[in-house]
């Protein structure tokens, strides 16, 4: 099984498109190309939407706040993904933030400079395409999730979703790099850290997985799956 991923077209070179380089000087043009340090919002919340941002290194997590000041996680975001996108369909202010979670570089494009490249490269109306209808999926499923399923169902799907949208094959195991904190898939399932350490525990003592911070080893997709529906 391949590394899994929803803004991923086969036959596009997404990255060449979004962030092309100077012939003359072999990097890439300073108004496309910034670096933010860890911790660094790149929007906030009620900012003018006049940019499109490709995440070509690090982390983002796209959240926003409830009228009670509390951090809701929408999603989080690694190499290869496009945010900032609702400006190309009438967003005038934004109404998530953007936070580099690590060291992170984006290509930045204004919209208009977008919409220049998607004229000029047809696949990119597919590839956003497919982007906003798989992230109103993920919000519909996640809000199906919250209605009809408890705690632990909802980390278990998690894990699961994560294994095959991020995963890769080593061997019989399902690898994913960079793991999340157990603070960041209880803000992503909407349950507690407290909850999301029990069930991890229990998933390593049942031989299902191992993790630590830096990867998460599925070791059977199906029974993991299982685990799930047995929730």
């Amino acid at each position: 099984m391949q590394s899994h991923s929803l803004w991923y077209l086969e036959n596009l070179d997404v990255t060449g498109i979004f962030c092309p380089q100077k012939i003359a000087r072999g990097d890439m043009d300073d108004h496309l190309h910034k670096v933010y340090k860890k911790g660094e919002y790149i929007y906030l919340p009620d900012e003018h939407a006049d940019r499109i941002y490709f995440l070509t290194e690090g982390r983002v997590k796209i959240g926003t706040y409830s009228d009670g000041g509390k951090e809701v996680t929408k999603a989080i975001l690694a190499k290869g993904e496009v945010f900032g996108e609702l400006s190309l369909i009438g967003e005038d202010k934004r109404r998530d933030f953007a936070f580099a979670m690590e060291d992170t570089t984006v290509c930045i494009l204004s919209v208009e400079e977008m919409r220049t490249l998607m004229r000029d490269h047809s696949g990119l109306n597919l590839f956003l395409m497919k982007i906003m209808g798989s992230r109103v999926l993920e919000m519909e499923q996640r809000l199906e999730s919250l209605i009809f399923k408890d705690s632990r169902t909802r980390i278990i799907e998690f894990l699961h979703q994560l294994g095959e949208k991020k995963g890769q094959r080593v061997g019989f195991d399902t690898l994913v790099r960079k793991f999340l904190t157990h603070q960041e898939v209880a803000n992503l399932t909407a349950t507690s850290r407290q909850t999301v350490t029990t069930v991890l525990n229990e998933l390593r003592n049942d031989n299902l997985l191992t993790f630590d911070r830096n990867r998460l080893l599925i070791r059977d997709m199906e029974k993991l799956r299982a685990a799930a529906r047995e929730g």
